[in-house]
């Protein structure tokens, strides 16, 4: 099976899909603008071959590096980044190149916030109100149903980027008089408690794997707040959340695809939508999805694309945890005080890229416990602050 990875460097953690591929049997032939000679040998070691561009975004350019695969391999059978910026890119190719996957003309469903709201109303699945807008008048039209706040964020965006909460009518007034006319959505605020659905379903659309995290708050506040956050795996999913999950999943078709749902759970046990992600959690969470199961995700997933094989057998042994430090914050207890108290808990401590540490913090401490509260006393140890 000729498998084009693109971008293998990046996240630098991916490197253990290829690597699994490879030890799968898969020939993995990866695309990137970095020079061979700076890719890590961990990299190196998974690839059968690089191709490398000058720049990602020249879509010609990965046709060429394609049509060389190809022309050296045979048919590319499928064509991955399992990055969340890539998805349009990955979808154009798949459809010149008639390659397995989601196609181009499904892609809006997953990338317009929009069309996802259509898609899980039709599931079923409550949403916050909203409308597209591409003017002040057209919020306003939105605010005189729902009041504010409300939150505004582009159609089709990736995380947390140019997404802002709109308290007032003057502050909605000065956004649109600063904003360039775009397509944006806005969206009542809903208040409530942020939980994920996570998995990866198997060539028929069957879940091989699902979990739910709990988030300390959402992307949005964290990045405008310039915040640490904190999130952490359940042993036990909530019968809605996981019928609103497996709802959603069933609706948007996924088929050989990880997943990341985000709901907010509002007073009365209500799960609302928020979106719908056709990739792998964000950060470092599938390396939690192995600690919290004692499995490996990124071997699963290579021996599902290459063999068909989708049989796992897991369970929620521990909740993992990712608790974030940002260096702008003075915390009471350093880091060799924590990893005194937790060290029976502690997985990894990772030091965060600056391309993610406004989302992820600087530095990132991934721990385990069966417990609960356990899980919670060290995350108020690590982000505890001094008094000011």
């Amino acid at each position: 099976m000729n498998i084009v990875y693109l971008s293998p460097h990046f996240p630098s953690h991916y490197f253990r899909f290829c690597q699994q591929l490879s030890m799968s049997g898969a020939t993995v032939l990866g695309i990137g603008d970095a020079t061979y000679e700076t890719l890590k040998p961990e990299v190196r070691s998974t690839l059968t071959e690089y191709y490398r561009v000058d720049d990602m975004h020249d879509y010609d350019a990965l046709v060429r590096a394609c049509g060389f695969f190809t022309h050296k391999y045979g048919k590319i059978d499928r064509f991955e980044s399992l990055n969340e910026y890539w998805l349009s890119t990955e979808a154009r190719i798949r459809d010149d190149f008639n390659i397995f996957g989601v196609k181009a003309c499904d892609i809006d469903d997953v990338r317009r916030k929009s069309r996802m709201k259509e898609v899980f109303r039709l599931a079923g699945v409550p949403v916050a109100r909203g409308r597209r807008v591409s003017s002040f008048a057209d919020a306003c039209e939105l605010t005189a149903k729902t009041g504010f706040p409300i939150v505004v964020k582009p159609d089709a965006g990736v995380g947390a980027l140019n997404t802002y909460r709109i308290e007032n009518e003057k502050a909605l007034e000065s956004l649109f008089s600063s904003e360039p006319a775009t397509d944006l959505i806005a969206e009542e605020f809903i208040s409530g408690d942020l939980l994920s659905f996570d998995g990866l379903t198997d060539r028929e659309g069957h879940l091989v794997f699902y979990t739910a995290h709990v988030f300390s708050q959402g992307i949005m506040e964290t990045v405008n707040e310039d915040h640490h956050v904190h999130y952490y795996s359940l042993r036990q999913i909530p019968v809605e959340l996981e019928k609103v999950g497996r709802a959603a999943v069933a609706a948007f078709g996924l088929k050989e695809r990880f997943f990341h749902i985000e709901f907010f759970k509002t007073p009365g046990n209500r799960y609302v939508a928020l979106e719908i992600n056709m990739r792998p959690p964000g950060g470092y969470t599938t390396d939690m999805f192995n600690y919290a199961n004692d499995i490996d995700i990124y071997h699963t997933w290579a021996e599902l694309v290459t063999h068909n094989r989708s049989v796992l057998d897991y369970n929620r042994s521990y909740h993992c945890c990712y608790a974030s430090r940002k260096q702008r914050h003075p915390y009471r207890h350093d880091h060799e005080e924590v990893m005194n108290r937790y060290a029976d808990l502690m997985l990894e401590v990772v030091q965060v890229p600056g391309v993610f540490s406004r989302a992820l913090g600087d530095i990132g401490y991934i721990f385990r416990s069966p417990d609960e509260q356990e899980v919670l006393a060290a995350v108020g140890f690590i982000q505890d602050l001094k008094p000011e």
